[in-house]
């Protein structure tokens, strides 16, 4: 099992328990959540769900050793599961974030992390670009900052995550931070908490059925090219690209 499941008072709870490869998007991680998420939709007793993590690495993005790795239908499948569940997803994030992994936070609705976490979009710098995850982000985040950090692959903190809108807050502690949020969607009700998502998740939606087929198909195509087998290549055997200055 690569997703653990646990509820109590209202919330579900699913814990990315991937650590050998850093909680990566493996196939068999990304049907695991659409799983359970779809559990959790049908649990009359959930309010919302809490997405965190085991390890100091909420999610590494794809996993590139992956030998039937996620294509990008998947992706796009589980982050719009996301966006169009009539309850609430929270992101506890207490650890690094990386790539395929920004996508999980855009997706959700409510987003904290760790002051000592930290954030990059590494895909350029490996021939690929942040196609399919750039469907519930860039409706969000700073276009500046999306720009700079997409092209450069920079390393940033929490609280710069949360000044462009990648999360909600950074915190000490991001459990107790979360504390008063998930009172809130408790006293929330059903119907309540899923037509105000809709309202709030409309926009972003709006771009995934005018976007969706054509950033699958652009991430498929670059991770088919020589480009990028050679950026993976590098990546995995720890040595720089063959364009690297």
């Amino acid at each position: 099992m690569l997703i653990r499941r646990s509820h109590e008072d209202g919330v579900t709870t699913l814990t990315l328990d991937s650590p050998h490869n850093r909680n990566a998007l493996s196939a068999a991680l990304v049907g695991e959540l659409h799983d359970a998420l779809g559990d959790a939709v049908r649990d009359a007793g959930t309010r919302a769900v809490v997405l965190t993590h085991t390890g100091n690495t909420f999610c590494a993005g794809a996993d590139l050793r992956d030998r039937r790795p996620t294509g990008p239908d998947d992706l796009v499948r589980l982050l719009r599961t996301i966006l169009e569940l009539p309850k609430p997803v929270v992101a506890r994030v207490a650890g690094h974030v990386r790539a395929g992994g920004l996508g999980l936070l855009g997706a959700c609705d409510i987003a904290v992390a760790g002051e000592d976490a930290s954030f990059a979009f590494t895909e350029a710098r490996i021939g690929l670009a942040p196609a399919v995850i750039s469907l519930p982000l860039l409706p969000r985040i700073d276009a500046r900052a999306a720009a700079r950090y997409y092209l450069t692959g920079e390393r940033f903190d929490a609280r710069e995550a949360a000044r462009i809108g990648l999360i909600s807050a950074a915190a000490e502690d991001p459990g107790k931070a979360l504390e008063p949020v998930l009172d809130g969607l408790r006293r929330g009700s059903p119907q309540g908490l899923a037509e105000s998502k809709r309202l709030v998740t409309a926009g972003v939606l709006r771009a995934f059925d005018r976007d969706a087929d054509d950033l699958a198909a652009l991430s498929a195509r670059l991770f088919a090219s020589a480009e990028a087998r050679e950026g993976m290549t590098a990546f995995l055997e720890r040595r720089d690209p063959a364009w690297a200055r």
